[in-house]
């Protein structure tokens, strides 16, 4: 079972191409939708070796994220979610499409379900909302399943879930917030029992808040075109692949 459908057949955007995506070029990233955002659909494209579930999914919920990839100026790379951890599946959409998009930063505001309140992750949540301590001055929200069911008002989290939060880090963090931060949330999490679990969204690309903290010379980094050890993410010219 294929786990990410083959980008789609396109018609030829330069001299020598087939018509499917390249590795430089013609591949863009959109700045109006970014990793981690999710996005409502009218429809959803089906690919050769789509898993048996994705129809279902989307049917329960016609929700997608955005994924990190290189892609074409008219397409967005997502991910669906089923209903298990192990149902995820990376595609293709097509920017016409898009109904409605919702930022992890948006969510923040969002109460669950009620009978959803005491879920160990949502608990963690509500009190970094009410005392967001270092946070308060990054935006910054929840993605994962908290993130989705927010979203979607689908069941996603459970009581093992993490907490994974997005912390949008246009400016360099200084190495002694990070350790603040981590600090503040770390507690956060043990007074919920719940694990959280940080990334912070670079000029370079996604990095996690551990690393960073962890004071080590290269952090990696996640980015459209791949994985990568950088110096310092805010400085991206320093770049080299892992």
């Amino acid at each position: 079972m294929r786990m990410c459908a083959l980008p789609p057949a396109l018609p030829a955007f330069a001299a020598g191409l087939d018509g499917r995506f390249a590795a430089d070029g013609a591949l863009a990233r959109h700045a109006r939708w970014q990793p981690h955002d999710l996005l409502r659909l009218r429809r959803l494209p089906a690919f050769d070796g789509e898993p048996m579930w994705v129809r279902e999914a989307f049917a329960r919920a016609p929700f997608v994220v955005v994924r990190r990839a290189q892609t074409a100026e008219s397409y967005i790379a997502v991910g669906v979610r089923g209903a298990s951890r192990a149902q995820r599946y990376g595609t293709w959409v097509q920017a016409s499409d898009v109904e409605l998009t919702v930022s992890p930063d948006s969510l923040v505001a969002l109460e669950p379900q009620v009978e959803r309140v005491p879920l160990p992750a949502f608990a963690a949540l509500a009190a970094l909302r009410r005392a967001p301590g270092s946070l308060a001055q990054f935006v910054w929200g929840p993605t994962g399943s908290v993130g989705y069911e927010l979203a979607t008002r689908v069941p996603a989290a459970t009581s093992a879930s993490d907490l994974d939060l997005l912390i949008l880090t246009p400016e360099k963090m200084p190495d002694a917030t990070a350790i603040r931060l981590l600090s503040e949330l770390n507690r956060h999490a043990q007074n919920a029992g719940v694990r959280v679990d940080v990334q912070l969204e670079t000029p370079a690309g996604g990095v996690a808040l551990a690393e960073l903290a962890a004071g080590k010379p290269h952090v990696m980094v996640r980015a459209a075109y791949g994985p990568a050890l950088v110096t310092d993410p805010w400085a991206v010219t320093t770049t080299r692949h892992a």
